[in-house]
């Protein structure tokens, strides 16, 4: 047979090895394309668990201060409920001073300023009552050391008989709300000799 005996689409048809070439440089690029595919799944899948490992720390974070805030808020109403009487106190305290001024002044000797007395004295303990059922307490420190934090030191005097830093006079008495200082006791206080 000669050259042109041939058949014409002998030329056509590739030899069955060639094919078998093409189909494994086929499933080789294929493979290649599914690891690629299947590296970006697994690149997408980590970015989407870092994402979701963000969003939950934001989320935790958010309750927190979330958390917080309320805590802030009870205590800031808790507060408020506590120490409401505060500006009221501070007004009514004067009140307090001029009775007992009052009842100081007062000579007890005498029949007529005796009656006087005892009305001051029982309008001066309602007073205190209605204070402490309030939660406040009266600072009347004689004879206690001197403490910066409930006490204003208006003198100090020498003293030999009370040891040194120690109150010995009383000029207006101080007074807490719910134990928190409204008003520090003056005082005059003792100092070494």
């Amino acid at each position: 047979m000669s050259n042109g005996d041939q058949n014409p689409h002998h030329d056509e048809q590739p030899p069955q090895n060639q094919d078998k070439a093409e189909d494994g440089v086929i499933d080789e690029t294929g493979q290649a394309e599914n690891v690629s595919s299947e590296a970006e799944d697994v690149s997408d899948a980590v970015a989407q668990q870092e994402e979701l490992l963000q969003a939950k720390d934001q989320v935790l974070r958010v309750q927190a201060e979330m958390q917080n805030l309320r805590r802030r808020v009870d205590r800031d109403i808790e507060n408020a409920h506590k120490y409401a009487l505060e500006g009221f106190l501070v007004e009514l305290l004067p009140v307090v001073d001029n009775l007992e001024r009052a009842l100081a002044a007062i000579d007890s000797s005498d029949e007529t300023q005796k009656t006087l007395s005892e009305g001051i004295e029982l309008t001066l303990k309602s007073f205190l009552d209605v204070l402490t059922r309030n939660k406040v307490e009266q600072l009347d420190p004689v004879e206690q050391s001197f403490d910066p934090e409930f006490h204003q030191a208006m003198t100090m005097v020498p003293h030999p008989e009370v040891p040194n830093n120690t109150i010995i006079e009383v000029f207006q008495k101080g007074y807490l709300l719910n134990g928190r200082l409204v008003r520090p006791a003056m005082v005059v206080v003792s100092k070494g000799a």
